[in-house]
């Protein structure tokens, strides 16, 4: 059971020519961040049973029934029929169950406005179906929730179904309800309307985190030395193929000794690298350095302070009277044995990790990334270079955004300057290749010369986070091109652009690279009252000797010399309280 209790299926209708959109696949069209296909099957979510009639698509779950009319392009009425039929099962309840038709080029379309039709005929037990009028007074006949046992009917009734209108089909008993903010796309223009219409919704910024981890695909694993892939992530653990120590060793300067002693010296001394054919037996001890190797026959190594040294070649070495009886030998394998777990899949390669296998000779490793980074600062009025002309602002954020990346483990492979030209972003989109993100500043607020949400949803990108409620950095964005490639943009203002990057390329590296998010590092803001706001504010703080951080309270944002001096910027989340424990983020040192 599904709405109200009832057994409610859904038709969506995929597929027509669309003349008028010059033959393109429609339904595939992306709009707010993610196709109208997708839209209309999220308001469908909690039907029974969803069936899809238009040209079959393998991306489409198990779950969801895909038919086609016959012949293709047969209009609705075909569509309809051969989607109900698709339907068609052994069920006890088709007298009382409902079917929910919608075209899939409704992009405002959710599952609130299909919860309110599906009311409007319920509370009508005489009306066989309820349809949407849109703002504009139109009835959609394909926005509606038709009586199963209804719709069966008046598709028997009509003599054929190929090319006929929806009109023919609607019955005489229905109601309609106006909805408003919902308009079908017809036309190019139609959807470029319903483009700059959109308005994303404000995500917190932890659900803006893990939007972005559970969507990107992660990247290919390859076989690379690991002295290569600092900042790239383990695909497979980490197993040393060698024990550690690989031979038993001494760990302190003194004597490899055999037995219980006194000990007979011998004259040459152990050194770690060193190798000869001395063996020790019972009685017999060699001077030996920490790290060397402990000849054959040692039993122990007494370190300097617990012997007593021989004074003369025929003195006998003893251990002090009140020296503790120890050995300081590092026995093979004390610390691991060969296929010991290194680290595990999902852990960053780190210099730690790096220098970990090669105690355990690994060199090389399956691993994700590293990520790269193309990095565009956009704007006429930007110049990096010499002198500024009148309107014309220096570039302070482009040549220090690679070390703020390289702080969140991506590497940069790129970075350009972008003019504000109308295919500017189509391009930029269409030929960087070189690249796993694309970090683009400026051009995210919707402004005249803010094109880049635009150019997104004309490439056919799918919008992860449209903006996040947060200051600063709200006008931030993520969104994923078909190929995978990630753009994340960044606010102009230079405080939002390295905030977003500290709170957002985490995530974004993690989906890319399947590693295990790291456990945000926490401080306790002592004034967090007064910098905070009704909103989660990202403020620079400065830590106290007793380890308590004090936020600041007014910040400069359009340039970085408040950052000067200090260790981390706070996420104070909403009306936070002094004293209050919250997440920082390490700024670039």
């Amino acid at each position: 059971m599904s709405f109200f209790g009832r057994p409610t299926d859904a038709i969506v209708l995929a597929g027509g020519r669309a003349t008028r959109m010059g033959g393109v696949d429609k339904p595939a069209l992306v709009v707010g961040g993610r196709r109208m296909l997708d839209t209309a099957l999220t308001a469908v979510d909690g039907c029974d049973r969803v069936a899809v009639v238009g040209p079959y698509r393998d991306e489409l779950p198990p779950r969801i029934v895909q038919t086609q009319e016959s012949p293709v392009g047969s209009g609705p009425v075909a569509a309809l029929a051969a989607g109900l039929a698709s339907l068609e099962g052994p069920r006890d309840d088709l007298a009382t169950g409902l079917v929910v038709v919608l075209a899939a080029d409704l992009p405002t379309l959710d599952r609130g406005t299909v919860a309110d039709l599906v009311a409007a005929l319920v509370d009508q037990p005489d009306a066989d179906a309820s349809f949407a009028v849109d703002e504009s007074g139109r009835v959609q006949f394909l926005l509606g929730v038709w009586r199963r046992a209804a719709l069966t009917d008046r598709l028997e009734e009509l003599a054929g179904h190929e090319n006929r209108p929806m009109k023919a089909l609607v019955p005489g008993h229905h109601v309609t309800i106006v909805v408003a903010g919902v308009a079908d796309c017809d036309t190019p223009a139609d959807v470029e309307r319903a483009r700059a219409a959109w308005v994303p919704e404000p995500m917190d910024i932890g659900d803006a985190r893990a939007a972005v981890r559970e969507a990107l695909t992660p990247l290919p694993v390859r076989e690379v030395r690991l002295a290569e892939a600092l900042g790239a992530t383990l695909a497979a653990p980490l197993v040393a193929a060698e024990a550690l120590p690989r031979f038993d060793v001494s760990a302190m300067d003194g004597y490899a000794v055999a037995g219980p002693g006194p000990w007979r010296l011998h004259t040459e001394i152990r050194f770690a690298g060193s190798s000869t054919d001395l063996a020790l037996t019972d009685g017999e001890a060699v001077r030996i350095a920490t790290g060397a190797q402990v000849p054959p026959g040692a039993t122990s190594v007494i370190r300097d302070e617990h012997v007593e040294a021989a004074t003369d070649p025929e003195a006998l070495l003893r251990r002090l009277p009140d020296a503790p009886v120890q050995d300081d030998t590092r026995r093979r394998g004390e610390d691991w044995q060969p296929g010991h777990h290194l680290a595990e899949a999902g852990v960053a390669v780190t210099p730690m990790v790096v220098s970990a296998a090669a105690s355990g000779e690994v060199t090389v490793a399956a691993v994700r990334g590293p990520v790269r980074a193309h990095v565009v600062v956009t704007g006429d009025e930007i110049r990096r270079d010499g002198p500024l002309q009148d309107g014309q602002t220096r570039d302070s954020l482009g040549p220090i955004l690679p070390e703020v990346l390289r702080h969140c483990a991506v590497r940069t492979v790129a970075d350009a300057h972008l003019r504000d030209t109308a295919d500017g972003f189509d391009a930029l989109l269409r030929d960087v290749r070189d690249t796993d993100v694309i970090v683009v500043v400026g051009a995210t607020g919707g402004g005249a010369a803010d094109q880049l949400r635009g150019a997104l949803a004309r490439a056919g990108a799918r919008t992860l986070v449209g903006r996040v409620r947060c200051r600063p950095g709200g006008s931030q964005l993520t969104a994923v091109l078909p190929d995978g490639r990630v753009v994340l943009g960044l606010p102009g203002n230079p405080v939002a652009a390295v905030a977003t990057v500290l709170t957002m390329l985490p995530a974004v590296v993690d989906g890319l690279t399947a590693r295990t998010p790291s456990v945000p590092m926490t401080g306790s803001v002592s004034n967090a009252a007064a910098a905070g706001t009704s909103v989660t504010r990202i403020v620079p703080v400065v830590r106290h000797v007793d380890g308590t951080w004090r936020a600041d309270t007014a910040v400069r944002t359009a340039h970085l010399a408040g950052l000067i001096g200090r260790e981390a910027l706070a996420l104070l989340p909403p009306d936070p309280v002094d004293g209050q424990t919250v997440e920082l983020l390490p700024l670039p040192r």
